[in-house]
């Protein structure tokens, strides 16, 4: 058997597209209803399982998310895509429940500095501000993800020790949230990071779902994807269509990993991905336009990655 037979008998990469939420949140430009609507419609039909499509939080911490429950009224859900939000407190569960949405993913760091900055909290109480969400969520049927930013560095305090981040994950699994999102939030680790993370987090609490969250500062985020994936047999991943997004609070992180830009890497080394990246990237061009600027996807060969047309993301 070769080594791409080999790679082909592991499970299919899944790709979360978080560009809706995660991604317009930071922009600066406010878009409108029908241009997210539009957005997330396109999405829906690139083959991606799950879509983050809006955040019920407060309209005054997040102005660009003040309209999800809308957005969630007009898309056209596709059977087979999970429409997932983020939820930070019961009134934001509320909301939720109230339109429909599928799955919710709730929110902490590794790091104090972090969630004091962010949301005014230190970790303790934020996963004690997050236990009833996932309660009422869970007694509700929906599924539930647990978001821990700050995975390997922290704007404020530098490297996070893995130990820290287990111990979180522990505290989050013990409430019955179903998987953890892995934030590197700055974009900084290499693949060496992610592989001590990930020896500390499979040691410790091995049975939970892994997803890797990864910001692309420095151009080492689908390196750190193969990593993962080769090593570890991670297959669930965030990505953002043209690398939308950032961090307020992480001050010098550039966008999410290009959803375009993961999907053709992993195609090129053999993994199942169902994602059309074309697709992707036509779905991501009239966001850009309307913000007035380029993509930050790196151009990529789609003809040389999957036997397709040729295409570069600008």
């Amino acid at each position: 058997m070769n080594s791409l037979e080999k790679q082909q008998e592991k499970p299919p990469i899944l790709i979360t597209e978080v560009g809706p939420r995660d991604g317009l949140q930071n922009e600066a430009t406010s878009l409108s209803l029908t241009t997210k609507v539009q957005f997330i419609n396109a999405l829906s039909k690139t083959g991606v399982p799950e879509i983050e499509a809006g955040a019920f939080v407060s309209p005054k911490a997040i102005p660009k998310m003040a309209d999800s429950d809308e957005v969630f009224r007009n898309i056209s859900k596709i059977e087979g895509v999970t429409y997932s939000a983020l939820v930070p407190n019961e009134r934001g569960l509320d909301r939720a429940l109230d339109v429909g949405v599928q799955k919710v993913a709730v929110f902490t760091a590794a790091s104090n500095s972090f969630t004091l900055h962010n949301i005014h909290s230190t970790v303790e109480e934020s996963i004690n501000r997050l236990r009833p969400v996932v309660v009422r969520a869970r007694r509700n049927n929906l599924k539930t993800r647990g978001y821990i930013s700050t995975a390997v560095f922290c704007p404020y305090e530098g490297r996070i020790p893995p130990s820290r981040v287990v111990d979180v994950m522990r505290q989050l699994v013990a409430l019955g949230i179903e998987e953890i999102a892995l934030g590197e939030t700055l974009g900084k680790a290499s693949p060496r990071d992610i592989s001590l993370l990930l020896d500390h987090v499979y040691a410790e609490v091995p049975t939970v779902r892994i997803v890797l969250h990864l910001h692309d500062t420095y151009g080492m985020a689908i390196a750190n994807a193969r990593t993962a994936w080769q090593q570890y047999g991670v297959v669930n991943f965030d990505a953002s269509a043209g690398g939308l997004g950032g961090c307020p609070y992480a001050p010098g992180a550039s966008g999410n990993v290009a959803t375009e830009n993961l999907v053709s890497a992993f195609k090129a080394s053999g993994a199942i991905v169902s994602v059309d990246e074309t697709r992707v990237v036509e779905a991501a061009r009239p966001i850009f336009k309307e913000l007035g600027r380029n993509m930050l996807s790196k151009p990529f060969n789609v003809a040389e990655a999957t036997g397709k047309v040729r295409l570069a993301a600008p």
